[in-house]
């Protein structure tokens, strides 16, 4: 019998290897080179045949890119540049085109002279584009004539071929994404617009025009262009914020020890917070790098060093610290190098430790004259940098009471946290509840053994308007950092945090959208790495209670509960009475949907009951809808793109009324279920 079963073993030898061919493993694991096949894998595809248009530019041949997007859903990039080679590879036998859109590290980023500053690092973008695309053609205009190649799936539909003469040179790529790789095909205007305007910032002197002619008889268009660099990309990150100094200091060199461009903006703000954005040839470094490193190092160095020379800093006092001077700071670095050294496909941080040497050169020697030539403003900023280190320090005592003072009060926690009673934080969740009742009815309808309940009483303080010192002082803010563990500020440890899932749950009006946007603010700005981690969620309590017959049904807005009436009475018009008392739906007639305001009425076909809180649900309705982890909804709370959630986190919340007025009077007429 054992030897029966060892003989049913598979086999496992050379014949049970698999080698994949060509751009194969690129439709097999579309994920390890675009990141994924959502809205952010498509999207990469126009940035992966943009970056072979901006190297060309970064080259110095070709000043204008034009991005189409095409009726019939594909996309076209055309630039002015040399044109891709066409002429037959000396090795492959295969023109030089074909082997840029067929080879995986086939390209001329990869050794010689082909490019002294190249984003395009694996070389592995157009080709991985031609895999993903059902629909690939490539024109090229080089030495006056024009020249295609079609492809299908990455695979060529015939040769490269010369199709009559042309004027000057360049390359178009026109690409229709796989329907069957991607989730959708639909590309978002917004994201691309976006994304050529930073772009636009980084490459001063560069033409970006962008043509939407996805509807026909329809066309929208925009043109890019910025002489002052990163200069004007930090007045843009900087628009509607109250500035220090109407100065933005500039700079823009080649390090001629590292052979590498150096371009850094700086201008300081009223605001609490800092924004700096990190590129190397021109791709976002999130995760910053070198570049960041060596910018850091001379902006403490110097600013200390200007401080004490002009008496600013006493001799017996401490040096201002990094965080000191970065308060209000918003910088964008970015730096041109020949062979950039990323921490995989995303390119999320730089690596090259020549990136350090040479910005922090630059920029320090460039720095130290500019607090010299502009006094007024080294006066403004050392006064920003003074204080915050005041108010840290201020900051430093309080966290540290607070934190003594949940010690003696009982392991740390605060008492109306109902805790879960497994001490595994993968296990581990907490529900942050609007109000007591609603905190009474989780905590009864809750699994004790994963699930912890902290009921908050009222509004937390609007942390964009704040310190850190004035922080703490709120009641609910100190409940939060005592029970997450993590605790604050530049003592802010991720290894620490008590839940894996920390959820958001709060009423479905406009006062649980305030409760929720205060506490998205405090998380965003004081709790980053638990954004960044995917530790933040919003909870979806039902809108409604949808019962017909004895089904029970749990729906989430107006939209579901309409066609869901409209399902139960079979698409026939049914007449919808509110009514407040369920006294009166006793008197409905059969056939009639009754809907009642604040408490459930009942019908011989159907009855609806809304929720207005959920403290209105007793325990078992918000464990059945919002808290069983095999059947309710939550969103995951993502950043997506942090400059762009800065801005928006500064005009929801940020002191200055003016951008919060324009940002209601715009949405306004977009808002739907407003409680007044």
């Amino acid at each position: 019998m054992a030897a029966e079963k060892e003989a049913k073993k598979p086999e496992y030898g050379a014949k049970q290897i698999t080698v994949l061919e060509g751009l194969e493993p690129v439709r097999k694991r579309p994920g390890m080179y675009i990141g994924s096949t959502g809205p952010t894998g498509l999207h990469h595809l126009i940035w992966e045949v943009m970056d072979n248009s901006f190297d060309e530019a970064m080259a110095g041949y070709g000043n204008e890119i034009t991005l189409t997007l095409n009726s019939d859903g594909s996309i076209s990039v055309e630039d002015h540049g040399r044109g891709i080679p066409v002429d037959i590879h000396p090795q492959y036998k295969k023109s030089a085109l074909e082997l840029v859109l067929t080879k995986l590290h086939a390209g001329g980023k990869f050794g010689g002279e082909g490019y002294k500053v190249s984003g395009g690092l694996h070389g592995v973008g157009v080709s991985v584009v031609n895999a993903l695309s059902i629909d690939l053609k490539a024109e090229v205009k080089r030495e006056g004539k024009l020249w295609m190649q079609e492809f299908s799936r990455g695979i060529p539909r015939a040769k490269v071929i010369s199709t009559g003469t042309a004027r000057g040179t360049g390359t178009t790529i026109t690409f229709k994404p796989d329907p069957t790789i991607f989730e959708t095909v639909e590309f978002n205007f917004k994201t691309i617009i976006d994304h050529l305007r930073q772009q636009a910032y980084l490459t001063k002197g560069i033409h970006l025009i962008l043509h939407d002619k996805r509807e026909k008889g329809s066309e929208t268009s925009f043109a890019f262009y910025f002489e002052g660099g990163v200069a004007s990309y930090v007045a843009h990150l900087n628009h509607g914020k109250v500035t220090k100094h109407s100065n933005i200091f500039y700079v823009s060199k080649h390090s001629e020890d590292t052979d590498m461009d150096v371009e850094v903006a700086v201008q300081y703000t009223e605001e609490y917070y800092e924004s700096v954005f990190c590129f190397a040839n021109n791709i976002y470094n999130p995760e910053g790098g070198m570049h960041l490193m060596g910018f850091r190092s001379a902006l403490t160095r110097e600013l200390n060093n200007y401080a004490r020379a002009k008496g600013f800093i006493k001799e017996k006092d401490t040096n201002l610290t990094g965080e000191d001077v970065r308060e209000g700071l918003t910088s964008v670095i970015s730096v041109k190098l020949r062979e950039p050294q990323f921490e995989g496909q995303t390119k999320a941080k730089l690596g090259n430790p020549e990136a350090r040497t040479a910005v922090e050169a630059v920029f320090g020697e460039a720095f130290r004259i500019y607090l010299e030539e502009h006094p007024a403003d080294a006066e403004a900023i050392i006064g920003k940098c003074v204080l915050s280190a005041q108010a840290r320090a201020a900051a430093r005592a309080a966290r540290e009471t607070v934190l003594r003072k949940g010690v003696l009060e009982g392991l740390t926690l605060p008492g109306k946290l109902a805790d879960c009673s497994s001490k595994d934080p993968e296990r581990s969740e907490i529900y942050i509840v609007e109000g007591d009742s609603a905190g009474g009815s989780a905590k009864q309808g809750r699994d004790r053994e994963t699930q912890a309940i902290l009921p908050l009483r009222g509004k937390i303080l609007n942390v964009e308007r704040a310190r850190l010192d004035k922080m703490l002082v709120n009641t609910e803010i100190k409940s939060l950092i005592i029970a997450f563990g993590t605790n604050i500020g530049e003592a802010f440890d991720i290894t620490s945090l008590r839940y894996k899932r920390i959820i958001i749950m709060t009423d479905a009006d406009v006062d649980g959208a305030h409760i929720r946007t205060l506490l998205l603010t405090l998380f965003y700005r004081h709790f980053p790495e638990l954004v960044k981690q995917g530790h933040i969620f919003i909870a979806q309590p039902p809108l409604y209670r949808v019962m017909a017959g004895k089904k029970i049904t749990w729906v989430y807005s107006d939209e579901e509960k309409n066609a869901l009436v409209k399902e139960i009475s079979g698409g026939k018009d049914v007449v919808v009475e509110e009514i407040e008392e369920a006294e009166e739906a006793e008197e409905a007639e059969v056939g009639e949907v009754v809907e009642g305001e604040d408490k459930a009425v009942k019908s011989s076909r159907i009855n609806i009951q809304r929720f207005k809180g959920l403290g209105e649900m007793n325990p078992e309705q918000l464990w059945e809808t919002t808290m069983d982890p095999t059947t309710r909804v939550m969103k995951l709370v993502t950043i997506d793109d942090a400059a762009k959630a800065d801005e928006m986190f500064d005009v929801l919340m940020g002191s200055d009324v003016a951008p919060r007025k324009r940002f209601i009077q715009t949405h306004a007429k977009s808002v739907r279920n407003l409680d007044i």
